[in-house]
């Protein structure tokens, strides 16, 4: 396993949709261990490929307290169970130090395939609809900061510019 890159606004590759994956096999699941490896090693609880590069639709994530329980979603599909929104304060490992709110449906239904390939289907409340809506989100190529206005959107992505300068002047 190995940590990679997360791309930051405003990488044009953030704004690709992903393509989806003919199957799970070794070399996807080792991207999405990396994929593990990498939301961990940033403090995440999600990640999707494009944010390390990769335009496929693979979804990780980790919402268990203590960063033990991995889920993979490999070509998601999600579907909104109710029109009842709520805001969720939401953060992004590709805007660091951004948070604001984003309504979402509070409940949806998620089908996709597992780690090892098999077919699942799940319902997301609470912080798991709104991350894996999150993650969805990245591989339609939107960022959260996209439901933002533009003033909000461009100062968001300024802050980012400047903290990855001052990141890159320390290394």
């Amino acid at each position: 396993m190995a940590v990679r890159e997360i791309l930051t606004v405003p990488d044009p590759r953030l704004k690709l949709v992903s393509k989806p994956v003919e199957g799970v096999d070794d070399a996807l699941r080792a991207l999405m261990d990396d994929m593990v490896e990498t939301m961990y090693d940033a403090n995440g609880i999600g990640l999707a490929a494009i944010q390390v590069g990769v335009d496929k639709r693979v979804i990780v994530m980790d919402l268990s307290d203590d960063r033990n329980d991995p889920k993979f979603f490999v070509n998601p599909v999600i579907t909104p169970l109710t029109e009842d929104a709520k805001p969720y304060q939401e953060g992004c490992l590709s805007v660091p130090d951004v948070f604001d709110d984003v309504d979402r449906p509070i409940e949806v239904k998620v089908e996709y395939l597992d780690y090892d390939g098999e077919r699942r289907e799940e319902i997301a409340t609470d912080l798991f609809a709104v991350c894996i809506q999150h993650e969805m989100d990245h591989l339609e190529g939107i960022v959260f900061i996209d439901y933002l206005s533009r003033l909000k959107r461009e100062r968001a992505v300024k802050k980012v510019q400047k903290l990855v300068r001052a990141r890159a002047a320390t290394v």
